[in-house]
């Protein structure tokens, strides 16, 4: 930890000239602090989270996993609930509540998904996807030290939902705050250890394609799989065809940034 201060700014120094030369995204115009503090996060995860959570995944037996995973899971969902309701979606708020009451009585407190079984399947929401549905636009993309991809937005929301994991809800002291938390990080890095390979294989540049996929996702997340179509693009008053050189990208800000040239 004492060495992470250091490593964050030799990286911050080292991408600043990295992106010197790429086309700036609309999305994006943090790029040139984002992209260490990208690297930054995939060296820590690459030299740090990986190798434990590789190491969870083969110690812990499979059912234990699969509880803990229910038992985080059921405290978000509970979360999902009072953000459905806070969107307006009332049917939505009712059917995460029923599942959150089956799995907290019938499944151990968690421990068992008894509600997927019945039907009740899960329906995340957070509370940057809230401030989506109440008209605040996503803003800049951020990527924040060891949390990952956001937004200017979604950090905002963050701030409040860290505050709803099991790890802040349950515990008082300090070290059970921190115990609980490095568990929570260390079985949701465990879970994406088939996802980071598949990325790693077809990514020419990491960073932008997880930029992309996670815009795009979270547009998609706060108009519930239906998001408006961008506007078109104004025909030329003289009849002719826009330079490609000069045309401009649709003003939609959670959409994907176009990749840029190389």
């Amino acid at each position: 930890m004492k060495l992470a201060p250091l490593s964050l700014a030799a990286a911050l120094l080292m991408g600043a000239a990295v992106v010197q030369a790429q086309p700036a995204s609309p999305q994006d115009p943090l790029e040139r602090i984002n992209r260490p503090i990208f690297n930054f996060n995939e060296g820590l995860d690459r030299h740090v989270l990986q190798p434990v959570a590789s190491g969870y995944r083969k110690v812990v037996p499979s059912i234990v996993r699969t509880g803990v995973g229910n038992f985080i899971g059921n405290f978000g969902d509970a979360w999902s609930a009072i953000n459905q309701f806070l969107q307006g979606k009332p049917q939505e708020g009712v059917h995460m509540s029923f599942r959150v009451l089956v799995n907290t009585t019938f499944g151990l407190g968690g421990l068992l998904d008894w509600g997927t079984e019945m039907g009740l399947d899960r329906q995340s929401e957070d509370f940057g996807q809230t401030l989506g549905r109440w008209g605040l636009g996503a803003g800049p993309y951020l990527v924040l030290p060891l949390l990952g991809p956001s937004s200017v937005r979604d950090a905002g929301g963050l701030v409040l939902d860290l505050q709803t994991s099991p790890s802040d809800l349950l515990f008082n002291e300090t070290a059970d705050v921190v115990a609980a938390s490095t568990l929570q990080v260390v079985h949701r890095r465990s879970e994406l250890l088939d996802a980071t390979r598949v990325v790693d294989d077809i990514a020419l540049d990491k960073y932008q394609f997880i930029r992309d996929g996670y815009l795009a996702r979270r547009h998609s997340q706060v108009y519930d799989g239906n998001p408006p179509e961008p506007p078109e693009q104004p025909e030329e008053e003289d009849g002719g065809t826009p330079d490609a050189t000069s045309a401009q990208p649709p003003a939609a800000p959670q959409a994907p940034a176009s990749a840029p040239a190389r």
